[in-house]
This record gives C-alpha cells, structure tokens and sequence, in this order.
C-alpha cells in the first residue's frame, strides 16, 4: 500500500511538471517573434523551427532573452529602446553568450581557441550552432567539427579525459530522477548536480589537457561528496 502511494505521488508530479513545461512553451509561443517569424518561410522563419528543437526552449529561453526588444508588442519588438540588439558580428558571439555562460565564456578567453578569435578563431556557434543549439555533451567533441580547423589529437585526449566523469554525472543525474519519482526529496542534490555539470561543461573550453584534468577532478570530488 505505502509503495502504491508512492508510485501514484510521484505520477502527479511528474504530471504537475509536465503540465508546467507546455504552459511555459504556450507562452513563448505567443511572443510577437515567434508570432511574425514563425510565419515566415525563408531564412528569417528558420530560426523558429530550430529554436523549438533547442536545450533553451527546453529551458523557457526565448528570443528576447538573447536578443533583447519587446516580446509583446510588435511596434517595439525590434526597438532598441526597449533593448533590442540583433544579431552579433562573429567576434561577438562569446560576449553575447557569455552573458549567461559566465564561466565557460571566462575559460574560452583564456584558450587557443579564445586568443585566436580575432583572427577567425573558433566560437561558440561553430560547435555549438546558434538557434538550434542542443545539451552540452561529448559526441560535440567529434573529427568532423574539430578537424575543420586544426588536427583532433589533442581534441581526443581531452574528451577521453572527460567520458568517466561524464557517465558519472549521467548516472547521478537518472539515480537522482529514480528516487525522486520514489518520492524522496532530492532537490537539494539537483542542485549540487546541477552546479556540477556546469563547472563540467566548461572543462573543456580551456582546451589545456592539465587545465581540463584539474578541473575534472574537482567535480568528480564533487560528485563523491554528494
């Protein structure tokens, strides 16, 4: 009976979450960008259909929080008194995710990759792609991309020295979910999660195979003291 009991609150939760989740998408849904580009079929519509596929819509981040402008009046959608700011040049792009990415934009600086920006070095949408970005995760780390600039090898290196750590924080993160459908109160070490891989993702933008095994162990620490 207690274990009936269990299972059916942590069915409503999950269905409380659910419900949550569409209410959110519902009302970037109704933003004037997505209202007037959504209807368009050429290359200012794309984004639209990209953005619905990406880790920020996912997440409840929309146009206007990349861009700035008025989400709910079409007169001043693209009104730089109210903030709008376009699209970036190439060289901006770090500054203009950075603005949330603190620490992977504080690490990119410090790279071959950050120093070399001025000079066509790689950012942030070479990787990452802009709209339709997705979860952070290792398959990003790939030949194809990385060998359009430079050789893999030491790429490799560096996301071998990653995959432990990352199939930990993978493991973590379902045992987490498990117990939380169970019932059990795991919000306090979502949150350490959370903050875990976070300072993961941003191991790799160093592109320094000491930097990134420094870092690495700290979150695995980390990850032991949960």
């Amino acid at each position: 009976m207690i274990r009936q009991t269990i299972l059916c609150c942590g069915f409503l939760v999950v269905l409380a979450c659910g419900l949550l989740v569409s209410q959110a998408v519902a009302q970037q849904d109704e933003t004037v960008c997505i209202q007037c580009h959504g209807g368009l079929s050429d290359a200012l519509g794309a984004p639209v259909g990209e953005w619905r596929e990406s880790i920020h819509a996912g997440n409840g981040i929309s146009c206007h929080d990349c861009h700035g402008g008025d989400p709910t009046d079409y007169a001043m959608a693209m009104s730089s008194e109210r903030g709008f700011i376009g699209a970036p040049e190439y060289t901006e792009v770090p500054d203009f995710c950075g603005r949330c990415h603190v620490g992977v934009l504080e690490d990119y600086s410090k790279s071959a990759h950050g120093q070399a920006l001025h000079q066509g070095g790689a950012q942030c949408v070479m990787c990452h792609g802009n709209h339709e970005v997705q979860q952070a995760n290792l398959d990003l780390i790939n030949p194809e991309s990385c060998a359009r600039c430079h050789d893999y090898e030491r790429a490799d290196k560096i996301k071998a020295i990653l995959a432990d750590t990352d199939g930990q924080i993978i493991a973590m993160d379902a045992e987490l979910t498990r117990l939380g459908k169970l019932g059990m109160e795991v919000d306090a070490f979502e949150g350490q999660l959370f903050d875990l891989r976070n300072r993961f993702h941003r191991a790799f933008h160093t592109v320094k195979e000491a930097r990134v095994r420094e870092q690495t162990g700290e979150v695995l620490a980390g990850l032991e003291a949960l």
